[in-house]
């Protein structure tokens, strides 16, 4: 069983968490489109958010909850950059034959409320799913992967869309509204993921097997807001 960690910052790593969150940026951007699956009405996000939990359990179960606490913590800090941007651009006064603004504002502009929705439901949701793929790495001494991929899911993405959806929208809709939605979304995300689990053992295997890394989280501080990766 491989237990070593590197203490460098490989370039597959990189990539990993640039995907990650190039996935989590583009899902807050589609998130204003609405869909059909299946009779349940979802935002568009849905098609590629639940990618940034599968490269969340990729990272953590290769590298360690340390440095994919990095890479959560830099994707909040692009996305609050990101909403800052586009909040500013929609603000910013324009030219009278300008004729898109409206257009620009239903599809950038991001209100207050849903950026920390957004924020706050991604920051909760990807640790909790990090803690607690780590420790049951631990508990099952690194057999089924399956049991941490889905489980880690079931409990981050359930928080994650309790968070966002009440943040969102409570008080805008009725609460049977409200909780169908919470109900679509969790339910489709978690059939996701349970879907993506072969793809998820192979992307798994394949980069522990090019990095030489299966790290374990013995002795690890799951402290949040730390941002050392050694």
């Amino acid at each position: 069983m491989m237990q070593k960690e590197t203490r460098n910052v490989s370039s597959l790593y990189v990539i990993l968490g640039c995907l990650f969150v190039t996935c989590l940026l583009i899902s807050n951007i589609i998130a204003g489109k609405l869909i059909s699956v299946l009779g349940m009405v979802l935002p568009a996000a849905v098609i590629l958010f639940p990618v940034t939990y599968i490269f969340g359990d990729i990272l953590t179960e290769v590298y360690g909850f340390k440095r994919s606490r990095l890479i959560i913590w830099t994707g909040f800090a692009c996305n609050l950059l990101m909403a800052a941007v586009f909040m500013l651009v929609v603000a910013l006064p324009h030219p009278d034959f300008w004729q898109s603004q409206n257009a620009y504002q239903v599809v950038l502009g991001m209100t207050p409320r849903v950026v920390a929705a957004s924020l706050v439901a991604y920051f909760l949701g990807e640790f909790i799913n990090s803690v607690i793929l780590s420790k049951m790495k631990l508990l099952t001494r690194g057999k089924w992967l399956f049991t941490r991929t889905i489980g880690s899911t079931l409990v981050g993405e359930g928080i994650d869309t309790a968070i966002f959806i009440t943040i969102a929208f409570a008080g805008t809709v009725a609460v049977p509204v409200l909780l169908s939605m919470m109900a679509a979304q969790y339910v489709f995300k978690v059939f996701y993921e349970i879907a993506a689990t072969p793809l998820t053992y192979l992307v798994v295997g394949w980069v522990k097997k090019k990095e030489a890394v299966d790290t374990y989280d013995w002795e690890v501080k799951y402290n949040p807001f730390s941002l050392e990766i050694d």
